[in-house]
């Protein structure tokens, strides 16, 4: 029996290995499944475990048949614990959860643990500085999902439950899946066993081929893998997650970490360690992987690892001029300050190595914290660290040590070198450093199209002009494809404005006493120090000297100091922009001239002033928000009294009309523009242009001379507003008959506006004077307000219009703005 039992046993393995041929062969006769350039009745051998069509498209190949349904795949093997097939990112922890996409859901959801220290230094310096590296774990993902169709490295070595599929052709026709089995072999089908554990996946190639060598000639073969064994690692100690995860067959030291959360405050994270059969083999510092990138000591995770996190030996902080502010761990108890700052990215330039403060806790002494200055140097950055130690860095004072500064009413502001015997003209070597980018703006605009314009040094998009450039109004598009032309009255406001007047007789120097640091001001006369380079006003200058030049806007000079430009125009015999000298009057103006027309009009003379118009503007929007407030407190009692015998939807439709009535007058007001005109108070009868009051003239101002008008304008409560033509002699009383007052017209208070600027009204006038007799000239305006008991939308407004009537047209409004309100 001994000596028969092999031999029965060899017979019985060659008759199973005859009838799988032939079986192989009867599939490829069936199938068409010959090799190319094989005779017909020499038939290739096949070995498969795939379907027939399993050639024809490769793609679905690996989508129908590797990965059929992933979700399946994970229940299936792994017990909804993703694995990641590329890079081991795909780690879940197989304590306390199943659904591992709601854990890290959860997870992210948390709140950041803060640790003792952390607390102590946010206490001590009002700052929260995170754990360096700490960020790296954060975005710990919520899923763990493995990725497909990702290349598996060459040194990756198989295990039992790897997957190999196999192909080759030649004398053999092979496409067969095969699984490694605990023992670390796979079976192929007349090849028999192939040892795989062990193998690299970079050399299982030359492995199969050797095998199948040994029976076939002339075969090429493919190695590729499909599904990977999972592995199960612990992790423990100071972790943020601590437990059981299964993990990748190629997960390493590093991506089992990120998954896991990471160390947890107290934890370190330069000393993981990875224990395999109760021994150390490797150990990780992150602060090389996060700061510098090495990963060389990363250390390959088999089954059954324990990864280890100790607890820190000891944290520091860095606050201050450091690139990285942080809370950093202590490898060791001997850790120099120099290599922790190298692991911070160093110091930024701003950084004042010269000034350092270490803070240190002595847990042993009553009033255990202390503090040291120190410098940056080599014996510095030598300094052994304790745990508890909190760096400063001092920022570097941003103070130049040899420069002078020129500022002011320049070209240009500048910071220059200080040297030695440097004086103000070496400063200032021409006057043309004294004239001011706008001045340069409003000369380069002049004449040209704006539609294009924009400042070189301006980033902005869709700016305007600045108001010290061209005077175009806001409403005008400086971008637009229609830009309005300069009138003559923008073009005549801008003569004599070409530069910004510099003051010549004053500027200064501003002066610090480095020992004492007292400020101490140097005036000079700059017109003197320009002039004459040996002059004792082109005064010594010192490093750190700032030096101003003031315009005669900055601070005004006397009038007899200031060019004049003034405008004339209308009925004289030269109108046109004159230059003044100061002290000169309006009748010197109208000489300069060449005096008047014979149509010139003397009572209605205007004369413009530019600072006037500025003080009526401002006392006219004061005047606005009175009658606002009174306007609103009349709402107020009206909606208090306005009851009896009403309901409460009337009474609330009139009382909005009435603050919609309110809210229209107001933002009417709103719109009048102060005009800036003085009012000369020169009466009806006087013709002589001698009666002018000798007025010193300002710059800017203008001296208007009509032509005398021949229409006398109504306009308010009458039956036609219009302009009348004018009648000596006649009296408001006549006009009015003309134009027809309504029923509802206010005949008591009846106003003229007068055309030299004037009102004349029922107030203050005596028993027997009456504004209906008064005589009018041409081009005044007689204004008829509304009675106050009309029930209309303009109640209320035209109550305020017949008491402000006498302040509006102190602020130079016209007749026509102020018709303009009741349109």
């Amino acid at each position: 029996m001994k000596s028969t039992l092999p031999i029965f046993a060899i017979f019985a393995a060659t008759s199973i290995f005859a009838q799988q041929i032939d079986s192989t062969n009867q599939d490829a006769k069936n199938s068409g499944d010959f090799s190319a350039n094989t005779p017909e009745m020499v038939r290739t051998p096949r070995i498969t475990n795939q379907g027939q069509n399993q050639y024809q498209n490769q793609n679905q190949y690996q989508n129908q048949n590797q990965y059929q349904n992933q979700n399946q795949y994970q229940n299936q093997n792994y017990n909804n614990n993703g694995v990641d097939g590329a890079n081991g990112n795909g780690l879940n922890p197989q304590s306390n959860m199943r659904d591992n996409g709601q854990y890290g859901k959860n997870y992210a959801n948390q709140k950041p643990e803060k640790s003792e220290f952390q607390s102590f230094i946010q206490y001590a310096t009002g700052k929260k500085l995170t754990q360096f590296g700490s960020d790296f774990f954060s975005n710990t993902p919520s899923s763990f999902a493995p990725l497909q169709n990702t290349p598996l490295p060459s040194d990756y070595v198989l295990g039992a439950g790897d997957e190999v599929m196999i192909r080759a052709w030649g004398s053999v026709d092979i496409d067969y899946k095969a699984t490694v089995d605990r023992n670390g072999v796979i079976n192929i089908p007349t090849i028999g066993s192939v040892a795989l554990a062990g193998v690299k996946a970079g050399e299982a190639d030359a492995v199969i081929k050797s095998s199948i060598g040994k029976l076939y000639r002339d075969v090429a073969v493919s190695v590729t893998f499909g599904r990977l064994r999972a592995i199960t690692v612990y992790v423990v100690g100071q972790a943020k997650k601590p437990g059981s995860y299964t993990v990748s067959g190629f997960s390493t030291l590093v991506t089992a970490l990120l998954a896991s959360g990471g160390p947890n405050p107290n934890g370190s994270m330069r000393n993981v360690q990875v224990k395999r059969d109760g021994k150390m083999v490797g150990s990780l510092d992150m602060y090389a992987f996060i700061a510098k990138g090495d990963k060389s000591h990363d250390v390959k995770l088999q089954d059954g690892d324990t990864i280890f996190i100790p607890a820190a030996a000891g944290h520091i902080a860095l606050v201050g001029k450091v690139n990285t502010p942080a809370i950093y761990e202590l490898k060791s108890a001997n850790e120099s300050l120099g290599s922790i700052l190298e692991i911070a990215g160093g110091l930024p330039v701003v950084a004042d190595p010269r000034r350092a403060f270490l803070e240190r806790i002595d847990p042993s002494k009553s009033q255990p914290r202390s503090v040291e200055e120190f410098n940056l140097n080599k014996v510095g950055l030598s300094k052994t660290l304790k745990d508890g130690d909190m760096l400063t860095v001092s920022s570097i004072t941003p103070e130049f040590s040899n420069a002078v500064t020129l500022r002011g009413n320049v070209s240009q502001q500048l910071r220059v070198p200080f040297t030695p015997g440097m004086h103000v003209r070496d400063l200032i070597p021409s006057r043309d450093m004294l004239v001011t980018r706008s001045s340069i703006t409003r000369q380069n605009l002049e004449g040209r199209d704006l539609k294009d314009y924009k400042d070189p040094a301006d980033n902005t998009e869709g700016r305007d002009i600045p108001k010290d450039g061209l005077n175009i109004s806001a409403d005008d598009n400086l971008y637009g494809d229609k830009i309005k032309k300069q009138n003559a009255n923008s073009i005549a406001s801008k003569i004599g404005s070409a530069v910004d007047e510099v003051n010549w007789e004053y500027a200064s120097v501003e002066r610090v006493d480095r020992d004492t640091l007292n400020v101490s001001l140097v005036s000079f006369n700059l017109g003197k120090a320009m002039a004459d380079v040996n002059s004792p006003e082109n005064i010594a200058l010192q490093p750190g000297d700032t030096v101003t030049i003031f315009s005669q806007d900055d601070i005004q000079v006397p009038l007899a100091k200031r060019k004049v430009f003034v405008r004339v125009e209308g009925e004289v015999n030269v109108p046109g922009v004159y230059q003044m000298s100061p002290g000169e009057t309006l009748p010197s103006l109208i000489a300069k001239a060449g005096g008047t027309t014979s149509n010139a009009y003397l009572f209605g003379t205007e004369f413009y002033r530019e600072q006037v118009r500025k003080e009526q503007q401002a006392n006219l929007e004061k005047a606005i928000r009175r009658l606002e407030s009174q306007m609103r407190s009349e709402n107020a009692k009206a909606a208090a009294n306005d009851s009896g015998g009403q309901d409460a939807a009337t009474i609330t439709a009139k009382l909005k009309a009435a603050q919609k009535s309110s809210a229209q007058a107001i933002a009417k007001m709103h719109e009048l523009k102060a005009t800036g005109r003085i009012s000369f108070g020169l009466a009806a009868n006087d013709e002589s242009f001698d009666k002018l009051p000798t007025l010193k003239l300002e710059n800017g101002d203008q001296l208007v001379i009509p032509s005398r008008p021949d229409f006398v304008h109504v306009f308010g409560a009458v039956n036609q507003e219009s302009s009348m033509i004018w009648r000596r002699g006649g009296t408001v009383d006549k006009y009015l008959e003309d134009a027809g007052p309504t029923s509802e017209a206010d005949m008591d208070n009846i106003f003229v506006l007068r055309a030299n600027g004037t009102v004349l009204s029922a107030t203050g006038r005596g028993w027997f004077s009456s504004v209906k007799s008064s005589e009018l000239m041409p081009g005044d305006s007689i204004v008829v307000p509304e009675r106050l008991n009309k029930e209309s939308a303009y109640k209320t407004f035209t109550n305020g219009l017949k008491d402000w009537a006498q302040i509006l047209s102190g602020f130079g409004i016209s007749a026509a703005a102020i018709k303009s309100l009741r349109q």
